[in-house]
């Protein structure tokens, strides 16, 4: 569940950007303006609400679901302004939430503050539209104009803009759900949701609660004969099965459309996926970065090799909830808990915690790879120091 923080976000106002400022960097902001533009009866007051936006007028802004507001200061008074967007239904987060969860990418895209083209294809496709369209935008002001929208909407507007460029979670707010609350679905999409039984899928807590039934008897029993691997002359067959099992898994990741690895991670999955190859793909110049990445890989998959490889910047919401699980684990939160982007290291020990685009936190000591990744940063970090 979300908190109310979490529903509710407040903006410092903006200020004054000189001259006549540049709205809407993204393209997904350029098409919340164009929803605005589009559905304007006087370009009159929109060429008064950028001068108001760039000038400074618009103070701070609240976003909560369907709505954005804030108080605009014009020369006659200060208005309270504020700009409706319809939230979705629950039938249509449940659409948009699986579309994300089926791509990995798109989560770690939107972690990253980015909304990609596909994305929203994907949830058009499923019949959710994200952004607004023509006459989507609500606007309401108390002031004593009748047009739609008025000068202090349309600077309300445009500064919105700026919002949505750096983080497209504002949309998702004003859609009706906080960063929080999306990502803990998200979380129970990518769960195990089933566990197979005989012809049935019933539900982990079902299944696990049932008195184990008794054993099938084995006597008599004949294993079914797999497929064999002809041998070639000078080649084992132990090398056509590890070439047929490489290629199955390669197939499996172009299915579920990931980018192409390099040579590098490509080695790197072989070896960790398959360990008696790894001596060979080892290379002699960088022995121990390659098993750091080979551990990485074994505990995480792609995704623990890229938080292996490379640092992000993730919300300052993210890394709050870090600093809060430390202070719970710990008995002194005084020692200390450094946090540099996604690393959170305390201090004195080697113990780690990183971040992952994917929304789970791995945990590291001494700079490798320590164990499988976790949602929660606080079980790590008792687990690494107990």
């Amino acid at each position: 569940m979300s908190t109310p923080e979490d529903r509710v976000r407040g903006f410092p106002a903006f200020g004054a950007q000189g001259g006549r400022g540049q709205f809407a960097c993204s393209w997904w902001g350029r098409a919340w303006i164009s929803a605005m533009e589009d559905t304007a009866l006087d370009l009159r007051q929109l060429k008064q609400g950028r001068k108001y936006a760039a000038a400074g007028r618009v103070g701070p802004i609240t976003v909560s679901p369907g709505r954005i507001a804030a108080v605009v200061d014009d020369q006659e008074g200060q208005y309270r302004t504020e700009v409706r967007l319809a939230e979705l239904t629950g039938d249509e987060w449940d659409r948009f939430l699986d579309r994300v969860a089926s791509r990995a990418g798109h989560l770690a895209a939107l972690l990253d503050r980015d909304m990609p083209h596909d994305l929203v294809e994907a949830a058009d496709d499923a019949g959710v539209h994200l952004l607004p369209g023509i006459g989507d935008l609500d606007p309401d002001c108390d002031c004593p104009g009748w047009e739609l929208p008025c000068r202090h909407a349309a600077a309300l507007s445009f500064q919105a803009s700026w919002l949505l460029d750096a983080d497209p979670f504002v949309l998702l707010l004003m859609r009706g759900k906080g960063e929080r609350e999306l990502l803990d679905e998200l979380q129970r999409r990518n769960a195990p949701r089933f566990v197979r039984t005989g012809d049935d899928d019933i539900a982990p807590e079902r299944a696990y609660a049932d008195e184990p039934g008794p054993l099938p008897d084995l006597a008599g029993f004949t294993p079914a004969v797999g497929p064999t691997v002809p041998g070639a002359p000078g080649i084992p067959a132990e090398t056509f099965a590890l070439l047929v099992a490489n290629a199955g898994q390669m197939a499996g990741a172009l299915l579920a459309s990931q980018p192409k690895l390099t040579r590098k991670q490509d080695a790197v999955r072989l070896a960790a996926t398959r360990p008696e190859t790894a001596e060979r793909l080892r290379p002699a110049e960088s022995g121990e970065d390659f098993d750091r990445a080979v551990l990485a890989w074994r505990h995480g998959g792609r995704a623990g090799l890229e938080v292996l490889e490379t640092t992000w910047t993730p919300p300052s919401q993210a890394m709050g909830r870090a600093r809060a699980a430390f202070a719970e684990v710990v008995d002194d939160p005084g020692e200390g808990l450094d946090i540099e982007r996604n690393h959170c290291t305390v201090h004195g020990t080697g113990v780690q915690v990183r971040l992952g685009k994917d929304g789970l936190w791995y945990p590291y000591r001494d700079q490798w790879p320590a164990g499988p990744p976790e949602a929660d940063p606080g079980a790590l970090f008792a687990a690494l120091l107990g």
